[in-house]
């Protein structure tokens, strides 16, 4: 596990890989790489998405630099966007991707907020299937609805379809975003995925560490890619200082755990999942 500590004593991951073009280009088999955050980039079979991909704009320090910036990007056949925490919905960078980008999906509100940014926002309901290419894609169950509990967000009834996360059947295997959400029933009955991208955050909005073993010991078999630590400089903010070195002596088959730097290759091919 490569993990480092900043100087406030926050665990981080290793330097940043920088995404060189040649990783939109077609390839043989799927794969992964983290954009720091909660972002998330796929190539399969030369299809090429990015999930809630946060490339410039936030509004807190980081710990990183991201791998790529939106005007190095050549193409993007979608971007799938779980729900509108600025940490997930760029405003700026999906504007500045809309040149190279052919589609934008979100659940519920979200979509409506795309369109409202000047972006083609396509909504989709939870359960909802839809297929780029020959990845098809389902939105899954999320319980993020935070802004309910805080008053300078209650402009307007926050309903949980309003967030969602993502699964996604490639040509090489399953891989699941569940999405910032609490721990829901439903999360423990999915089909075995080969990859989960595996947000910890032990937050009370976000699926917690008990919440977190939980899901991880559900598919013992599933590869734990971890996202959302390490790369947003907040070591007293528990959304984002998780250290998935606690996940240790917690999960079956614990080197499931894939702790990677952010722009990093993941592969997935005929259903194995391996680091470069």
């Amino acid at each position: 596990m490569k993990i480092r500590v900043s100087e406030k004593g926050q665990a981080m991951p290793g330097p940043t890989r920088e995404i060189a073009l040649s990783a939109f280009d077609k390839l043989e088999h799927t794969e992964l790489r983290w954009l720091g955050g909660g972002g998330v980039m796929l190539n399969s079979r030369g299809i090429v998405l990015m999930i809630d991909p946060v490339l410039e704009g936030f509004d807190m320090p980081l710990l990183f630099e991201p791998p790529i910036a939106a005007c190095q990007v050549p193409h993007l056949d979608g971007i799938l966007i779980t729900h509108i925490d600025n940490d997930h919905f760029s405003v700026p960078t999906c504007q500045h991707l809309m040149g190279v980008c052919k589609s934008y999906h979100a659940p519920g509100y979200l979509a409506q907020a795309l369109r409202e940014n000047g972006l083609p926002g396509t909504c989709h309901g939870i359960g909802e299937k839809f297929s780029i290419g020959p990845v098809e894609v389902t939105a899954t169950p999320a319980w993020h609805n935070w802004q309910n509990d805080s008053p300078d967000h209650q402009y307007r009834q926050w309903k949980r379809e309003d967030y969602c996360g993502y699964w996604l059947d490639t040509p090489d295997g399953a891989i699941w975003l569940p999405g910032d959400s609490r721990l829901l029933p439903e999360h423990l009955e999915m089909p075995q995925p080969d990859v989960i991208l595996f947000d910890f955050s032990n937050d009370s909005w976000h699926i917690g560490l008990e919440g977190a073993v939980k899901l991880a010991n559900a598919y013992p078999n599933a590869k734990l890619l971890c996202i959302h630590w390490g790369t947003v400089d907040a070591p007293d903010f528990t959304p984002f200082n998780a250290d998935p070195q606690v996940l240790l002596d917690k999960t079956e088959k614990p080197e499931r755990i894939l702790v990677a730097a952010p722009g990093q290759a993941v592969a997935l091919k005929g259903h194995t999942v391996y680091a470069s």
